[in-house]
């Protein structure tokens, strides 16, 4: 049986999870970010992808549902008692995914990630560890980074951004990536700390009750807007630069341009931080992850 009925109350019980609702829990839309940056460390790291793409489809498949798809089942299962207040349709406080079930999938895949990342040599191995134990510290007590607005966001940029590039490059390159490679990584992981901070403006009203100091906390949804858009901004001037001092002007420019269509996006969501967050994350966001590729190519030409 996968139900029963509640004493007193007529309610049905599960004791085993909606197939869909655990799909839901892993939020395939979270999967693009470390994906796509993992496939940014392949591009950049200029070596054959031709030669290794089972390393890239392996890679792709443990940055994205395995390793990702921990962290947001180990989020919401540090979250319920949040998202009782904020989401309560969402899997675990609805009852969809019932008891414990969130915990042991969470830990399930962990195990599952450190098992696939042993097979991309030391360099994936080293970066899925880093990852598993970055998930939880950013949702468990007694570290529960998320309660920072500044620690938070930052370690979740870092650990989307920022590693699985590394981790990409490192692994088609056999070895420790260019560290003009690991520079750009960082800046992008860096910016994707603004990214973050927006993506708290949905959870504004039970961060407030359980004590979580996001920026839109702590701030202010208009100051926390203004500081996110400048934390997203400053990282790509400086790839800017960099990419005109390596003699990449033609991709420095494209950045370029995408930076002024980010600019106009920004001035439009400042209007109304709260409501039009969302609406930024579907738009200057895309321009933003468009330009890591942009970089990753530079790159390639480089190394």
């Amino acid at each position: 049986m996968t139900e029963t009925t509640a004493q007193g109350s007529g309610r049905l019980v599960r004791s085993v999870p909606e197939p869909r609702a655990v799909l839901t829990l892993l939020k395939p839309i979270t999967w693009f970010p470390p994906v796509w940056a993992y496939l940014c460390g392949v591009v950049s790291s200029g070596a054959p992808v031709s030669e290794r793409p089972g390393l890239v489809l392996l890679g792709m498949v443990l940055a994205g549902p395995i390793v990702c798809g921990m962290s947001q089942a180990a989020n919401d299962w540090c979250d319920r008692h949040v998202d009782a207040i904020n989401e309560p349709d969402r899997p675990i406080p609805s009852g969809r995914v019932p008891g414990r079930w969130g915990l042991w999938i969470a830990l399930a895949m962990s195990l599952l990630g450190l098992a696939v990342g042993w097979q991309l040599g030391p360099w994936g191995f080293g970066a899925t560890c880093l990852a598993v134990v970055a998930a939880w510290a950013y949702s468990a007590e007694p570290v529960r980074m998320k309660r920072s607005g500044l620690w938070g966001p930052g370690l979740v940029g870092l650990s989307y951004e920022t590693l699985p590039w590394i981790t990409g490059a490192a692994v088609l390159s056999a070895g420790a990536p260019d560290p003009r490679v690991i520079l750009i990584a960082v800046l992008y992981g860096v910016g994707a700390h603004g990214i973050m901070t927006l993506n708290d403006f949905k959870a504004l009203e039970g961060d407030r009750q359980t004590g979580v100091n996001s920026l839109p906390v702590t701030l202010g949804p208009e100051r926390a807007a203004r500081m996110a858009c400048a934390v997203m901004a400053l990282p790509q001037v400086a790839v800017i630069a960099l990419l005109a001092l390596w003699d990449r002007p033609v991709f420095a420019a494209i950045i370029g341009v995408s930076l002024l269509a980010q600019a106009a996006a920004m001035r439009v969501m400042l209007r109304d931080p709260k409501a039009k967050a969302p609406w930024y994350n579907g738009t200057g966001v895309m321009l933003y992850v468009l330009g890591m590729m942009v970089a990753a190519v530079a790159l390639r030409g480089l190394t």
